[in-house]
């Protein structure tokens, strides 16, 4: 049973940083292509960063330059690290693995920013 497992949201003050994590099982992790997607109330989901399985990373111009994405393959762990966060980065984020014809989501954690 495929199981991904997102840890580290919560309540933020705004300039703070929190690390988001992603533990995965079911899979064999080393070979995904792993992502965060977030989705704010009324709007569409969309991808935060992402980080192949030779750790090529991509990140939104919303993170890009304040977030920093990474895998322990050992772990089978994914992470994300961000700061400066704003009240635009209120929403739940979802962890995401990808393979071939094979996606599976996590179930999401909060992330509220505000003081």
């Amino acid at each position: 049973q495929v199981q991904l497992v997102e840890s580290g949201g919560g309540l933020v003050q705004p300039g703070g940083s929190l690390r988001l994590s992603c533990a995965a099982s079911g899979i064999s992790f080393r070979f995904y292509k792993m992502a965060w997607y977030r989705q704010a109330p009324g709007k569409q989901r969309e991808m935060v960063a992402r980080i192949t399985a030779d750790r090529r990373t991509l990140y939104s111009d919303s993170v890009k330059g304040r977030s920093t994405i990474s895998r322990d393959n050992s772990e089978k762990k994914m992470f994300l690290q961000m700061h400066r966060l704003a009240p635009e980065d209120t929403a739940v984020y979802y962890c995401n693995a990808v393979r071939k014809s094979r996606t599976h989501w996590g179930q999401g954690t909060q992330v509220t920013v505000s003081s």
